[in-house]
């Protein structure tokens, strides 16, 4: 139970992280541009991925810091509690 007591955030942060190599491809991908794109189309692609680096991304380090600390306490709780 206790490998599992952190799981949430260790997932969210490893989901972030293929997010974000999945965001890298698509920038590249635009940047290369592929004629089929209207200017509006790839403008919108490089400012989403410009969004989720910033917003989104720095996110990791807070759920990687609460995975670390290998606090207990969700592991802990008695099912009663709930």
């Amino acid at each position: 139970a206790n490998a599992l007591a952190n799981a949430v955030p260790y997932l969210q942060a490893f989901g972030h992280t293929v997010l974000a190599w999945i965001w890298l491809d698509v920038a590249l991908a635009t940047v290369r541009q592929d004629a089929a794109l209207s200017i509006a189309a790839s403008s919108g692609r490089i400012r989403a991925a410009a969004y989720f680096y910033h917003y989104e991304l720095p996110k990791i380090g807070a759920w990687l810091g609460v995975v670390s600390t290998c606090n207990p306490i969700c592991a802990t709780m008695p099912e009663d509690a709930f």
